[in-house]
């Protein structure tokens, strides 16, 4: 019993860093003490079943088996739920409706009026479907598997990792300084819309627009660079130049030791 009880007080850390990665990637509406809980009651589990025998580090055996319950709760919890993702078809559908009635695109006010809701409601759908947005760059996830750090990559698929997240960090640093803020500020320090519109004396259309713009700049930068392809979908000639600039932007500060130092040897990222 004493060597459990060791086990599981000197891993404690293991499952807090593992749930604060994964809140970082999941809506607001998942709790921490749920996701805690689990992993938790995962690793009293794994210190119980370990075998040290067997040679395995008890970290990663453990990290393996608070991994899979986080997923399992994730899974109960229906994170992505059918109704938002109705929601989000009925309001993209609506976008381009009134896209093609009005000969350009519409603001947030007048597309909440065609869907018969408040734009305050409008603005929380988007917060549920961009968050998804901005981790599935580049096939960041798939589903709530990816949500975790993987602790069992082989040398090459922990480079490729670590090189994905270097991109993305490289390109969330050369956004247009406004857009770059908005990302940041959103996503990774969670902070309210509209706290951070009244920062930047906007409204909160405003902002949730900019975050638009910055995740569509995102994915073109990164399918450019990461896949080498041509950025698509810019019949105007003067977005395709704004893109091919934050394109050239990225080119010019990547290289493969800025990528690889946005993470350490494990895939993790650094402290900032």
């Amino acid at each position: 019993m004493d060597t459990i009880d060791t086990l599981v007080r000197d891993n404690m850390a293991l499952v807090g860093h593992m749930v604060r990665e994964m809140l970082f990637k999941v809506p607001p509406h998942v709790h921490r003490d749920d996701l805690a809980s689990a992993g938790y009651t995962a690793l009293v589990t794994a210190a119980r079943a370990y075998d040290p025998t067997r040679g395995i580090p008890f970290g990663r055996f453990a990290a393996l088996r608070v991994r899979g319950a986080l997923l399992d709760e994730l899974r109960g919890m229906d994170w992505a739920s059918r109704s938002v993702r109705a929601r989000a078809r009925r309001a993209e559908q609506a976008r381009q409706e009134l896209t093609t009635r009005l000969g350009r695109t519409p603001t947030d006010t007048e597309l909440a009026s065609l869907l018969g809701v408040a734009v305050s409601e409008l603005a929380h759908t988007h917060d549920d479907v961009q968050r998804a947005a901005v981790l599935s760059l580049q096939g960041f996830t798939a589903g709530a598997e990816d949500m975790v750090a993987e602790t069992a990559l082989n040398p090459e698929e922990m480079l490729l990792h670590r090189e994905r997240i270097g991109y993305l960090t490289d390109a969330v640093a050369v956004l247009p300084e406004k857009l770059r803020h908005v990302v940041e500020a959103s996503y990774l320090r969670e902070r309210p819309l509209a706290e951070v519109a009244a920062e930047l004396g906007v409204t909160e259309s405003r902002v949730s627009q900019l975050r638009t713009e910055a995740l569509a700049l995102l994915r073109d930068g990164l399918n450019t660079h990461m896949e080498q392809q041509t950025t698509t979908g810019a019949k105007d000639g003067c977005v395709a130049r704004k893109r091919a600039l934050y394109a050239a932007k990225i080119a010019a500060r990547t290289t493969m030791a800025s990528r690889l130092a946005a993470t350490d040897v494990q895939g993790l990222p650094k402290a900032a």
